[in-house]
């Protein structure tokens, strides 16, 4: 266990942000090379593949909710020195783990991701490649909830080192077994997208397998206790009254892609193929400042527990001038040359000007979705995620219903629905750091 309370808040944030960077760095990487073998396979695979991973946003929706109940909880109970209650909550967080990741597990096997890529893809070939990613993409995305559950109880006590290490090695267990069964080199047996997803769900099994391990022989602080897992419905109800609002916030991220995807298919295989590419890679480079405020919820929660209101308020400050200065140096980048980024992962020009285009005009909002972050990681820290999806919610109103009826206009043009999104990625920012500013005044009140 680290205590949080103590100390100077910029070591405290590095010391936790750098192990966090530095999993997600390699996480980037592996992104790159998944995405470079499947780009190789045609245009109507990597749209089938970018659609069908947009299904990770409503898992992500669930694992969210599961990370930040938890981590706001455990984190709450240190700072009060209640190991017990930390203990407690753990293990609830692991017995909802398995209900959800088997509840995934059945939604795919009853086909509902089949039906959600007939409903966004313009072409049959795009279905079946985005069908044969998900057959093994969705086992994927359910042995994710174990993983979650245990590295959220770890960051609630201060620890990231574990969580980082399983990570490197998930992701480069990825990137080996990638070429292999992607493009078949060594067996001369392709997969093709399939292999893709079925490199994911290897790892992810690898990465049960070493938490477990970890959680068994060394972890001390909280431990499994299976007679702590029939349910505790007061625990479970303050779990999800957390989590539930930051998982919802990925659920409007899943409608806010699938609206995306839906309104541009009329452009064609390469305009999804494009904006699947370009938005790949904008999640990669935001990594960075995604790593320095995944680092808030824990500090925050720890002092928070604590009642230390200016480490809250400081910790706070001191992550949003870290990720403006981060977002605003990937910007200029991104307007010098988009291009250099995208170019590595398709061969077709027409892909490639459009996820240029993309990355040039949507990185004017980098520094609103940095600062988004960071107010989404104070919510989560303080134990009250309900502003965070108020303020998401606003990014989607003013986003659907004018990108709808945009699209039914005879000059529509790809454009400007890139433009309508700096627009309601700009108002999430302000609506964000509005409702920070009114929780510190009610919340902060000791």
């Amino acid at each position: 266990m680290r205590d949080l309370t103590k100390g100077p808040l910029p070591g405290h944030i590095v010391a936790m942000a750098v192990p966090i960077a530095v999993g997600m760095l390699v996480q980037t990487a592996y992104y790159m090379v998944d995405l470079y073998f499947v780009s190789r396979l045609g245009g109507a695979a990597l749209a089938g593949v970018s659609a069908g991973g947009n299904i990770m946003f409503m898992v992500m929706g669930l694992t969210q909710t599961l990370s930040v109940g938890t981590i706001a909880l455990v984190s709450h109970a240190v700072g009060r020195e209640d190991q017990k209650e930390a203990n407690l909550v753990f293990n609830q967080a692991a017995a909802l783990a398995g209900f959800l990741g088997l509840s995934t597990l059945f939604a795919g096997i009853f086909g509902l991701g089949d039906r959600y890529l007939e409903a966004v893809c313009g072409d049959e070939e795009t279905i079946a490649s985005g069908s044969s990613y998900l057959f093994w993409f969705i086992p994927a995305m359910a042995m994710q909830f174990a993983i979650v559950a245990m590295n959220a109880a770890l960051q609630g006590t201060g620890i990231v080192k574990p969580g980082m290490i399983v990570q490197m090695v998930t992701v480069l267990v990825n990137i080996i077994l990638t070429p292999i069964l992607v493009a078949g080199w060594g067996t001369g047996r392709p997969l093709g997208v399939a292999g893709a997803a079925l490199g994911s769900a290897i790892a992810a099994f690898a990465g049960i397998v070493m938490m477990g391990l970890y959680f068994y022989r060394l972890e001390r602080y909280v431990a499994f206790d299976f007679r702590a897992w029939l349910p505790r419905f007061d625990i479970l109800r303050r779990l999800l009254g957390i989590g539930l609002p930051a998982g919802g916030e990925f659920v409007l991220l899943f409608t806010y892609m699938a609206v995306i995807y839906g309104v541009i298919s009329d452009f064609g295989t390469s305009a999804q193929a494009g904006f699947g590419a370009g938005a790949r890679v904008m999640t990669a480079v935001f990594l960075p400042a995604m790593a320095v405020a995944f680092a808030a919820p824990a500090i925050i929660g720890q002092n928070f527990g604590a009642k230390l209101a200016s480490r809250v308020r400081g910790t706070f400050r001191t992550i949003a001038m870290m990720n403006v200065g981060i977002m605003l140096s990937v910007t200029v980048f991104c307007q010098l040359r988009p291009d250099l980024l995208v170019s590595p992962f398709s061969s077709d020009a027409e892909v490639l000007r459009v996820a240029s285009e993309f990355m040039r005009i949507v990185s004017l909002n980098f520094v609103a979705n940095g600062l988004s972050f960071t107010c989404s990681a104070t919510f989560q820290g303080m134990g009250n995620t309900w502003p965070s999806l108020l303020s998401t919610s606003t990014r989607l109103v003013t986003f659907v219903g004018p990108a709808l009826w945009l699209s039914g206009r005879p000059d529509f043009e790809l454009e400007q629905v890139w433009y309508l999104s700096i627009f309601s990625v700009g108002t999430q920012a302000v609506v964000s750091l509005c409702l920070v500013a009114w929780q510190f005044r009610r919340r902060l009140d000791f």
